[in-house]
């Protein structure tokens, strides 16, 4: 199930937290992509701390 966690129509990133099995990461439109974690809160903490380095 992919989850919709933030969106920064500024710099064009919009990340979003899928769930892999017992695992959960963060994803970006841009590419990046976070590392697997037990925590959906950790993969939510990847997406904004990806999101707010991207921004000037």
């Amino acid at each position: 199930m992919e989850h919709l966690d933030e969106s920064d129509p500024a710099t064009g990133h919009r990340t979003t937290t899928v769930e892999q099995g017992r695992f959960c990461l963060a994803r970006c439109t841009c590419g990046w992509r976070g590392p697997a974690r037990r925590a959906r809160s950790q993969a939510r903490t990847d997406a904004t701390t990806h999101t707010l380095a991207t921004t000037p």
